[in-house]
């Protein structure tokens, strides 16, 4: 069973109440209604050793990341992230060092943008180092942005260069010399900023349609906005934007620049449609465009097909 048989498993056993405003299962937030004009957008991320991050990892690094990854999901809702809760089942033998370094990291993020720690729970662990973070956030009523509105048509944009985590992690299992474009693309991956201004200015387009966060790789999230919306893709593979950083790292060790770009993951970017003509910010790259074909993904400028990454 892969992740999304499991996530429609659960669905059809726990039906959400998709009414009345409110999105339960399958966007990047659950949109709830709490009145006075305002919705509140709520998501959950778990990370956890071995399969997430190593222990080896900078755990003032994975604080980062641990809070980065529950606000770029209300980023990619246009929302502003309010409130998170913070779980964490530690090893007995973890040392108090790590301890602190970790909520150095979470705490600095969290400052950055003006979200409170408003609880949590903490346990041991026989095994690993497990951490869930719940987070809050708020829209405007009617206006936080789904993965199901995409419209044939449309464009298909990202808000900026793909790949570099992917590179950043293949840096770090392969003990690249630092230089500073392995640096660059290492901090990429240890510490991405989620796109919460970014998001915020796009739910302001007249245009915009669906859109979500870049955490699997687009050929795998792109995908997700197809089923939810019904619709089909062209991505053209000459437009997707690369860092020059990642370009370099690229050549030099003989990587596939298209394979990390697409499928690699976590890099945190917004990816969004939006109809044609729609003024968009410098930032943002248009990558193809919308078609009618259900679900269907084409890739121009390529022979080859793109899988993101998959967690089972």
């Amino acid at each position: 069973m892969g992740e999304f048989d499991l996530i429609e498993k659960i669905k059809s056993i726990f039906p959400s109440a998709n009414q009345d405003g409110q999105i339960g299962i399958g966007d990047d937030c659950a949109v709830l209604d709490c009145g006075n004009g305002r919705e509140w957008l709520v998501s959950t991320d778990m990370l956890i050793e071995d399969v997430h991050f190593l222990r080896s990892q900078n755990p003032y690094s994975l604080g980062w990341k641990s809070a980065a990854v529950n606000i770029s999901d209300i980023a990619a809702m246009g929302g502003t992230p309010r409130w998170v809760f913070l779980s964490i089942a530690l090893p007995a033998a973890l040392s108090p060092t790590w301890i602190d370094e970790f909520l150095k990291g979470f705490r600095d993020i969290l400052s950055q943008h003006h979200v409170l720690l408003m609880g949590g729970d903490t346990c041991s662990s026989k095994n690993g180092i497990c951490v869930n973070v719940a987070i809050i956030g708020e829209a405007e009523k009617g206006r936080s942005i789904k993965r199901s509105a995409a419209r044939v048509g449309d464009w298909i944009v990202v808000t900026g260069p793909l790949g570099d985590s992917a590179a950043g992690l293949k840096c770090i299992l392969s003990d690249l010399p630092a230089d500073e474009h392995v640096k660059a693309l290492i901090q990429k991956h240890t510490q991405p900023c989620p796109r919460i201004h970014e998001g915020l200015q796009l739910a302001q387009l007249e245009g915009i349609g669906a859109m979500m966060d870049i955490s699997d790789g687009i050929a795998s999230d792109l995908r997700h906005i197809l089923k939810a919306s019904g619709v089909g893709a062209r991505v053209n593979v000459t437009k997707i934007p690369r860092s020059a950083a990642f370009s370099a790292v690229c050549q030099r060790e003989s990587w596939d620049e298209l394979d990390l770009a697409l499928g690699g993951g976590e890099d945190y970017e917004l990816l969004f449609t939006c109809r044609p003509g729609t003024p968009l910010p410098a930032y943002c790259t248009v990558i193809g465009e919308i078609t009618s074909h259900s679900e269907q993904l084409e890739w121009v400028g390529t022979e080859r097909d793109f899988s993101g990454y998959r967690h089972f």
